[in-house]
């Protein structure tokens, strides 16, 4: 029976670094078509995440029989719980690059950025997409040095979060409103991204170390 039980616990690990290499890949090519009005990439963002909806309650499902039928307790129920937390927020992550790929298929055959922004948002793209690598890589070899990295790139994120905003509150901005709303909305879909990848990364560090890390440490 134990060894049912601990087969059913690497399974659920092995779901959630799954889900996570496709919403890295799901990010990827959401960027590709954000920045090259691509409306086939964006499209096939769209329909992929499906799959990664799939996955999560798949595995949601295996979770919650295993905690009815095995009755796990410390580290073992820590390990439960936290997947299906982290299963939440990998499936929101996938949702923020639909969202971002969404952005690019309706506004075709325009860009959504406008060349002053698209810097910026270039390198919120590069960010996201590496947190999203480095989670894969954490979730998957348990290395909380890789923590750091991630929480590094979701400050940088923040900063360029707080710039677009304070672009777009300036007296020369002028953009017209309909691309404002535009950039308010994909600013924030890729500083959300970064977010849940900072909430997942907790929870790997509480899974590993069982202490929970304070929201202002992990943010620094």
């Amino acid at each position: 029976m134990r060894k049912v039980f601990q087969a059913e616990l690497h399974q659920i690990g092995e779901e959630l670094t799954q889900i996570s290499e496709l919403v890295t890949e799901a990010m990827q090519k959401a960027t590709a078509a954000f920045e090259g009005a691509d409306t086939e990439l964006a499209q096939d963002v769209i329909a992929a995440d499906a799959r990664i909806d799939f996955l999560q309650n798949d595995l949601d499902e295996r979770a919650i029989d295993v905690l009815a039928l095995q009755g796990p307790v410390a580290s073992d129920l820590r390990m439960i719980v936290g997947s299906l937390r982290m299963s939440a927020s990998l499936e929101r992550m996938g949702d923020l690059a639909r969202h971002i790929a969404q952005l690019a298929r309706l506004r075709y055959p325009e860009h959504v950025v406008p060349e002053p922004m698209v810097e910026t948002f270039s390198e919120m793209a590069r960010l996201d997409i590496r947190i999203s690598e480095l989670l894969t890589e954490l979730l998957e070899t348990r290395n909380l040095e890789l923590s750091n990295d991630i929480y590094a790139c979701n400050n940088r994120i923040n900063e360029l979060h707080a710039g677009v905003f304070k672009a777009i509150a300036s007296p020369d901005w002028n953009v017209s409103a309909v691309s404002t709303v535009d950039l308010t909305l994909a600013s924030r879909y890729f500083e959300r991204f970064a977010d849940h990848g900072v909430s997942v990364t907790r929870k790997v560090n509480y899974l590993v170390t069982g202490e929970w890390q304070p929201m202002s440490e992990s943010s620094r």
